[in-house]
């Protein structure tokens, strides 16, 4: 600690590099922390996905559509606890730019259980007793200024039996939704009156919602409902909640890869682009160094001296981006929910904040510390 303050004034000796190199650094880290947190909040949200709600789908897809008959099949499957017919379809409100995903449920006794949403015992009883009851989101409430009792008005693509394209909703109460995929501007409708008033598609579903008694058991029933009806001309596809979030997140590449790769070519970019500075820095405090020296200080003082003043200033710039990162996490946390930055990730900037700087300074240090005075002092 006593030669500290002779640290601290060689960090300074030249104030806009030292700035110049903080910031680098910095903003390295920051990257860094934040890629991390997008890390920790993907696995996150994976792993809080339910493997025991198994959605069962079209085997082209979401759009192919299944006939309602299927559930009884479906239901009979040894392990599943509910099932409840889904049917999703989009609608907008005063013009274009409000969109609105519409999404028909039945609400059937247990319901809720093959859902990841939250309903008070009295919506959710209002919503089973009105054909035309909504559940809105608290914050499609917040942005239409909707409220219980409101009858909403909305234009949707799909007709009704008399052509009309205008439908009409009472708003029963809110509804929240874990699931990070649901999305805010969603709203919940009565599959029986929907079905009924629609032209086209009577009788069909966009997929199956299935609970499942043992979460262990899921890749074995999904695979037992497939089997029913391959062959058929309604084969079906399965998949748990948390096996659809995987696969997603697959369909976008390896994101492990993608990070790693992201931060080695920052990472290394920044030592290049540091240890050429702590080179130039070097070269420039030379007289500086000999007048060390010339105090009695000893070649390996000398060296450790250079490696202190960079450690000082990586690690604390360092620090200050990934404080950066934990700032922006708030505003991030809007678009991938479970962003976090677990201790362990602090400590690992750190510690490569730390090797950066032994790698950009040690080759600057053992230059200064194989100094030879006359000659340093010969070329002032």
């Amino acid at each position: 600690m006593k030669f500290l303050p002779l640290v601290w004034s060689g960090i300074w000796s030249k104030p806009g590099r030292t700035v110049l190199i903080f910031l680098q650094v910095c903003v390295a880290f920051a990257l860094f922390g934040v890629l991390q947190g997008l890390k920790t909040g993907v696995e996150r949200t994976i792993g809080e996905s339910r493997a025991d709600l198994l959605l069962v789908h079209g085997s082209l897809g979401f759009m192919d559509p299944l006939p309602l008959a299927l559930l009884e099949q479906i239901k009979s499957v040894p392990g599943v606890k509910a099932v409840i017919p889904v049917e999703l379809f989009g609608a907008i409100y005063q013009n274009p730019s409000q969109k609105l995903g519409m999404v028909a449920v039945r609400p059937d006794e247990g319901w809720l259980s093959v859902f990841t949403f939250t309903v008070a015992p009295d919506a959710a009883e209002a919503f089973r007793r009105t054909r035309t009851g909504t559940l809105i989101r608290e914050g499609v409430a917040n942005k239409y200024g909707w409220k219980v009792g409101d009858h909403i008005p909305l234009v949707s693509k799909t007709p009704q039996m008399n052509g009309s394209t205008d439908w009409a909703f009472d708003v029963v109460g809110t509804y929240g939704d874990s699931d990070v995929g649901g999305g805010n501007d969603t709203i919940l409708i009565n599959y029986a009156y929907f079905d009924e008033a629609r032209l086209a598609g009577k009788g069909t579903v966009n997929h199956f919602n299935v609970a499942i008694s043992d979460p262990q058991r899921a890749a074995s029933v999904a695979d037992e409902i497939d089997r029913r009806f391959a062959n058929s001309s309604n084969e079906t596809r399965t998949q748990s909640l948390r096996e659809l979030a995987q696969s997603q997140m697959q369909s976008i590449g390896d994101l492990n890869f993608l990070i790693r790769g992201i931060l080695s070519a920052v990472l290394v970019a920044l030592l290049f682009a540091t240890a050429t500075m702590m080179m130039q820095s070097t070269r420039e405090r030379t007289p500086e160094f000999a007048v060390l020296k010339t105090l009695g200080f000893s070649d390996r003082a000398v060296f450790f001296f250079i490696l202190a003043e960079a450690l000082l200033v990586f690690i604390a710039a360092a620090a200050c981006g990934l404080a950066l990162a934990l700032l922006v996490f708030p505003l991030a946390s809007r678009f991938v929910h479970g962003l976090s930055m677990p201790i362990t990730v602090v400590a690992a900037g750190l510690a490569c904040g730390g090797l950066v700087a032994l790698i950009s300074a040690s080759v600057p240090a053992a230059l200064a510390a194989r100094l030879k005075i006359a000659a340093a002092l010969a070329s002032r």
